[in-house]
């Protein structure tokens, strides 16, 4: 198994990367978070989970070894292969996934290409309490992005994120909002006057 790949990237072709380790090419998947995290270096070092398949063997690659975590849980669910983990940690993150699942969002879960209403239901009960004992490395730093102390934030978040916001924008957005007992709508409107 390969667990860890650290070299120089040849070409970045999102979803896709080419490493260079020692003068070997791997092509290597990514969710769009570790792109982001990646920026403009050129040598990195990557968490990577290879998936072995009779037609094919595929690397997948991870910029924190939280987002390899949270992925190997993603395709214990019966019916999420590889490639809908990785467009579920492509379109959130491992914070908004934890508290995605953690408050029944479905709605969230669902807005990801290639999951319906049942799939990100079913991901909400199998996930539960799996992720609630996993033991990750900044899982307190994640957990707090949003203003947890509004029971609103949540559909705040979701609608942002409807409006055309990215999950980290939006989130960075609702957490410069104070006021714990601000309506839904009230957070919306704070938010977007803060952008």
């Amino acid at each position: 198994m390969i667990g860890k790949l650290t070299g120089t990237i040849l070409e970045k072709n999102q979803p896709e990367l080419l490493l260079e380790v020692g003068g070997i090419g791997y092509e290597i998947l990514c969710p769009m978070s570790s792109f982001y995290a990646m920026g403009n270096e050129v040598n990195i070092s990557l968490y990577t989970h290879l998936s072995v398949k009779e037609d094919s063997h595929t690397l997948y690659g991870f910029i924190t070894k939280d987002e390899k975590t949270i992925f190997r849980e993603l395709i214990r669910v019966n019916g999420v292969g590889p490639k809908v983990a990785l467009a579920i940690l492509s379109h959130l993150d491992i914070g908004s996934l934890m508290s995605a699942v953690a408050n029944d969002d479905d709605v969230l879960l669902a807005k990801t290409p290639g999951i319906g209403k049942k799939t990100a239901q079913k991901l909400i009960v199998e996930l539960k309490d799996r992720l609630a004992k996993l033991n990750l490395i900044k899982a307190s730093n994640q957990a707090t992005t949003i203003n947890n102390k509004n029971p609103n934030s949540n559909q705040a978040l979701a609608a942002l994120q409807s409006l055309g916001f990215k999950v980290k924008e939006a989130e960075k957005m609702i957490a410069s909002v104070s006021g714990d007992s601000l309506s839904t709508e009230e957070l919306i409107r704070h938010a977007l006057q803060n952008k």
